[in-house]
């Protein structure tokens, strides 16, 4: 959780907010399948659901007030992904800085599965 602090009160952000803005962020971008992630039991990857696809981002915070990501994520076959990295890693690193104030230090994609 980040608390930002202002001369008008205090603003409290769950990792629950991160994850959600993080996963829509990444899937909205051109390649992308969907967010990718294991059963609870440790089962076979499978592409989440997008009411569930928060399971596929996880938030660390840093000391200095920033936040860094790791997505795992399933893409369409035969796209470039070098390039579906770089755009993803812009997209969520802008949208959630826009959306929250708290900067992102770091965005890791992790390309899990290939689609198709």
């Amino acid at each position: 959780m980040v608390n930002i602090s202002n001369s008008k009160g205090n603003i409290s952000i769950t990792n629950e907010v991160f994850t959600y803005l993080a996963g829509d962020a990444a899937t909205s971008c051109f390649g992308v399948k969907g967010m990718a992630g294991r059963s609870k039991d440790g089962g076979p990857l499978q592409l989440l659901r997008r009411e569930s696809m928060s399971r596929g981002v996880e938030v660390h915070y840093n000391d200095d007030g920033s936040i860094s990501l790791e997505l795992h994520i399933g893409v369409d076959h035969g796209v470039n992904i070098s390039a579906v990295s770089r755009s993803i890693m812009n997209e969520v690193s802008y949208k959630l800085s826009k959306s929250t104030g708290v900067p992102v230090k770091r965005v890791d994609v992790y390309i899990d599965t290939i689609i198709g």
